[in-house]
């Protein structure tokens, strides 16, 4: 008996060792899509409880000193140099296609939520009704997807989405439409686009739309005014995109532990793990808030996105019933800051390291845009 009582806690605690670094993704989604627990139960009972066991406490440490052991040997370890520079010039060399990524990112959930029935987010209801909110959005977001007005669409978007967050609360839930949102702004549409065609023709002399063309010195005007803002785009998406996984860690998971629970539960995942629900709930807040601090603070930035992406890939594999569309523009998100790097005002900036800096052999363009140092 007492060697069954000493060999539990050990498997559980050697499972949760391996294992902690997929807790936060299996048990990531926003929980509130798949379960129909309405109970969040007491959150700070619920942590001092969880983390009053020494099995939970050893193994969230050990994915944390994981972590560390992780970062300090990248540090010091130069094996990886060549693939790290060459791996950040392939991506400055996509920047071009970055609003492109974002535009699908954000206009095709917008087009499914309104054909869906929701606003934004699958769990709030229209705030308008009468079919007024599901055209407005499969307007805004077919204009956004096809690059037409670009910038004017995202910009009618991320009003709704303040107006509405006061009278529609749990939109509070999918904060990813502000930085998604404003980064369409500021990056404009790109190309392909309709907005890029229309410019082309209306620059060519002598078309007849030349002549024409109602909008043409407003579109100028605002684009002289937005372009020099673009650089900030990096930064946009990485702080909104941070806050917004820390947000969810903390308040749909850590502070809502009977939600949590439900998800583990419904699944089955401590059934078919020696993880006890509490440790896939504390895994799963933990994990969020650290990786959405890493990519808020530009802590390796890139690194930190690619954990995001394997973590929205575990949610959207491991839960069948998690709605794929709510989750794209965080996709975007993480997939953008691939492309950017961190940007300005980010830790990777103090962190440089000019032997992992990109390679001057790539294209010309990519080269600039990829001066500034992140990982």
């Amino acid at each position: 008996m007492a060697r069954t009582r000493l060999a539990r806690p050990a498997t559980v605690l050697a499972a949760a060792l391996v294992g902690v670094s997929l807790v936060p993704g299996v048990a990531s989604a926003h929980v509130r899509y798949v379960t129909s627990t309405e109970q969040v139960g007491e959150g700070l009972a619920f942590l001092t409880a969880a983390l009053a066991d020494p099995v939970n406490v050893a193994a969230l440490a050990g994915g944390g000193l994981a972590a560390a052991a992780a970062v300090v040997s990248y540090r010091r370890v130069r094996v990886f140099d060549r693939d790290v520079a060459a791996f950040r010039t392939v991506m400055a060399e996509y920047r071009d296609l970055l609003p492109w990524l974002l535009r699908l990112g954000f206009g095709l959930p917008l087009v499914g939520a309104g054909f869906a029935g929701y606003f934004l987010n699958p769990v709030v209801d229209p705030l308008i009704g009468g079919g007024v909110d599901r055209l407005a959005q499969i307007l805004i977001g077919f204009m956004i997807v096809f690059g037409f007005g670009t910038r004017v669409a995202a910009g009618v978007g991320l009003l709704a989405y303040l107006i509405a967050l006061p009278v529609a609360p749990l939109l509070v839930y999918s904060l990813e439409w502000i930085p998604g949102f404003l980064a369409l702004v500021l990056v404009g549409s790109g190309r392909p686009s309709a907005d890029h065609v229309f410019e082309r023709v209306a620059s060519t002399p002598g078309t007849f739309y030349s002549e024409v063309d109602p909008v043409r010195r407003v579109v100028e005007w605002g684009t002289d005014r937005l372009d020099p803002l673009e650089r900030y785009v990096p930064t946009v998406v990485r702080v909104g995109m941070g806050v917004g996984f820390m947000f969810l860690g903390l308040f749909e998971k850590l502070l809502a532990p009977e939600m949590a629970r439900g998800v583990v539960e419904q699944y089955g995942l401590s059934t078919a793990t020696p993880i006890p629900p509490d440790l896939w709930v504390l895994g799963a807040g933990f994990g969020e808030i650290a990786i959405g601090a890493a990519i808020a603070v530009g802590f390796f930035t890139r690194a930190s996105a690619m954990a995001a992406l394997f973590v929205f890939t575990l949610t959207l594999f491991g839960i069948p019933d998690d709605p794929v569309l709510a989750h794209i523009g965080l996709f975007s998100l993480a997939s953008a800051l691939l492309i950017t790097g961190s940007g300005p005002y980010a830790l990777d900036n103090r962190l440089s390291d000019p032997r992992r800096a990109p390679d001057d052999s790539g294209a010309e363009g990519a080269a600039r845009s990829a001066r500034a140092a992140d990982d």
